[in-house]
């Protein structure tokens, strides 16, 4: 039925879980798998090119997106160790994006995936509205099925 799926992955724990129940589906039924990790965009201040960190130190851009890219490294290594343990054939990369749902659906459209499997975080109430739900958005934007995992 599927023949290629998106594997979205944030780094997670959660992610990862899903990463090993998207791979073992991808082998049972012959499917090959495009990880992808979305890489948030440094948010542009009207004050300047830094970003406070929790403790209130400047990061500047080149900080944000070298520790960017080197999470998404980490992240996606996950989904191939995993596929290539398997015999699972997959391809990995990564995308900068101010909203990652848009960039998954495209990312999904642009490969001819016909499948997204992604985990979610089950966010719900108060908490589910303020923050969002990236697994939510894409459900609602995405023309391709959608299988979630919690």
């Amino acid at each position: 039925m599927f023949k290629h799926i998106l594997l979205p992955t944030d780094g997670s724990e959660l992610s990862g879980q899903a990463i090993a129940k998207c791979i073992a589906f991808a082998r049972s039924i012959g499917a090959k798998v495009t990880g992808f990790h979305a890489v948030h965009e440094f948010p542009l201040l009207a004050y300047g090119a830094y970003e406070e960190t929790g403790d209130g130190a400047p990061v500047s851009k080149a900080d944000y997106e070298r520790e960017a890219v080197a999470r998404a490294q980490s992240a996606l290594a996950a989904i191939d160790a995993a596929a290539r343990d398997a015999g699972v054939e997959c391809e990995c990369l990564q995308r900068s994006a101010s909203h990652p749902f848009a960039a998954i659906v495209a990312v999904a459209e642009e490969r001819g995936c016909d499948l997204i499997f992604m985990a979610s975080h089950g966010r719900k109430g108060l908490e589910g509205l303020l923050i969002g739900s990236e697994t939510t958005r894409v459900l609602t934007h995405s023309r391709i099925p959608v299988l979630v995992y919690r």
